[in-house]
Order: C-alpha cells, then structure tokens, then sequence
C-alpha cells in the first residue's frame, strides 16, 4: 500500500529468516568484530586478485545464508546482488555457479536497501516467495577502481573514509520466522554541488535526511518510533551533519540516529571518518543488527543505506556527485 510521496506498507510483510557476514581483517578488529559470523585473516584470502577475493567474499556469504535458512536452489526465485565494481563483476561472478535466477543490483554503498525494498514489495505482492540479498565491497578493488592505484600510497585527506572488505546477506522469506520488513521508502537522487570524492558524508547526507523525513512523514511517525535509525555509510562527519540538515527539517535524530560506517571500525587511524562501501551497511546489519534484534535489544529498526553515485569518469570530467538512499523498516511487529 502506498504511503504518502515515497513510502510503502508491506501488507504481508517478509521475514528475514536467514543472514550470514563475512569481514576482512580490519573490519574484525574493530568493535562489531565479535558479531561477524566468518573473519578473513587477509586481504586476498588465498585468490590471486583482490576481485577475485571479494567475488570469494559474496559468494561464501550467499551460500551459507542459504545453508542457514534451510532452502534449496528451487526454493529461491532470485538471487538479487550489487557490489562497487565494473559491471557488478563481483556480484555475478558469484552467482554465476549457484543456480537461481539473478537479478544485478548498483546503487553504489546504498544498493542493499535498494534491492530490500525491491524484494520486500516483489514478495509482499505475491509475486516471489523466498529471495536472497547481498553486496559486498573490497577496500583494495574499490580504491583502484574510483581513486588511485594502491602502489602510489596516496595519502588520505581527513574527510576520507576507509572502504569496508566484507560481505553481508539476507534471506527474505513470505513465511518463517524473524524480523519482518514491515515499510520501505525508495529515495531520490540528491546532488548539492560537492565534487569532492574524498568526501563522502557530505554527498550522502542530504539524500539520508531526505529519505528519513519523507519516511517519517510518509508514515506520519516522530523518530522514536524506532529504537535505531541506522545509516549506512556517512562517517563521523556525514553523521553530523545528517543531524545538523534533519534539525533544519524539524526531526531531531540524536537520541535515536546511528552509523555503520562509523560503528565497524574502532578507532583504527587509518579508516579516517570510518567505513563505506557497498558492503558497509549489509555487512552491520546481517551481524550486528540482527544479532541484536534476535536477542530482544532492538525492536524497531529504520535501516538507510547511503549511497555516493560517483564514478571516476565523471569525477575526472568535473562533474557533481550525487547521492541516494533507501530506507526499510524491520521489526518484529508494525506496532
């Protein structure tokens, strides 16, 4: 059912029933690393390439998700993966030995919640019964791919963020049990002029508070509905002025607001602002979130996914960088 300008109640909500994450090394020394279910003792995890390690990474969380949920290949009617690499390669490169129909997601560090809301709807709707999501992202492949070569050592400015290695998946089932995605808000395409691409949390910042009011309104909610508020990939600096942009609007989010990007690392100096990546929100959520709601400490999770939509042509060209988020509602009741 639609709600307002952009938002949906799931009237036969999906439920979670499954999850898997895998970190790198980094990602598991810091503070969530006791959640992660599989911790990699090096960057390149027995592959000859960093993108094979991730294709590795995406592939290892699908599989054991699947384990854990019980299904079969003919069970599933799509495996739905997005990562930050040319052409999704990690995403199908994954997928390509599991036989389920696949369906590519890009929404650079916000593609998990665009493909929970796509699911949700798809099973909400009858039209699928159990469906996996999945992205991964890798600090090395990434960094190469919209920055510099690794060999160059280029030095980070103080607005950077660090890449998350890791890979995160979620089982969506029309039956079952666990938490249920019970609302989604699909957000726009947001661009405030910022060309810097060292400067992540101030692209994605006003696309998060963009999406967060309209959810709210949407669902005409205050912010304590929710006992978290969870961004995906602003850092300390994109937090602050999510908070800053949301008071403007007349929510205050401080009581209630969090961020993957700047709770996967504890305090490691050279992860900058804290984590990114198409990774970064999948990889918290199937781990931590989860972990938490399981054990009762969390009832009502709003998670938004933030997303950078930059390439490095457009960057090299002058060009703005815009930014996007989705938010979705998890919980294990609508009141």
């Amino acid at each position: 059912m639609k709600l307002g300008e952009q938002s949906y109640a799931l009237e036969n909500p999906p439920k979670i029933i499954a999850h898997y994450s895998v970190a790198g090394p980094v990602e598991s020394k810091g503070m969530l690393g006791n959640f992660f279910d599989l911790k990699l003792d090096s960057d390149e995890w027995g592959e000859k390439s960093h993108e094979l390690a991730e294709c590795k990474m995406h592939h290892t969380a699908i599989m054991k998700a699947l384990d854990m949920s019980g299904l079969e290949f003919k069970d599933v009617n799509a495996v739905m993966c997005g990562d930050l690499l040319n052409q999704i390669i990690a995403s199908s490169y994954s997928a390509k030995d599991i036989e389920i129909p696949y369906l590519g997601f890009y929404g650079a560090c916000s593609t998990f919640g665009e493909m929970l809301c796509v699911a949700s709807l798809m099973i909400s709707s009858g039209s699928f019964k159990n469906v996996t999501c999945s992205t991964s992202s890798h600090f090395s492949t990434a960094e190469r791919q919209y920055r510099y070569p690794l060999e160059l050592g280029t030095q980070p400015t103080p607005t950077s963020q660090w890449t998350v290695t890791g890979s995160g998946c979620s089982v969506l089932s029309s039956d079952g049990e666990g938490p249920e995605i019970f609302a989604c808000t699909i957000g726009r395409v947001i661009d405030l002029g910022v060309k810097d691409a060292n400067n992540m949390g101030a692209v994605m910042a006003p696309a998060a508070c963009d999406t967060i009011c309209t959810h709210l309104n949407d669902l005409n909610i205050s912010p304590e509905f929710y006992d978290l508020i969870i961004t995906g990939d602003l850092g300390k600096f994109g937090s602050k002025l999510l908070l800053e942009l949301a008071r403007e609007r007349g929510f205050e989010l401080k009581d209630v607001h969090s961020d993957c990007g700047s709770m996967i690392f504890n305090n490691q100096p050279q992860t900058i602002q804290g984590g990114s990546g198409a990774g970064c929100s999948s990889l918290v959520f199937n781990s931590y979130i989860i972990k938490q709601m399981k054990s009762g400490n969390l009832k009502k999770v709003l998670l938004v996914p933030t997303g950078a939509l930059l390439s490095k042509t457009a960057s090299m060209q002058g060009e703005t960088i815009p930014g996007i988020a989705h938010a979705v509602s998890i919980g294990y009741r609508y009141n």
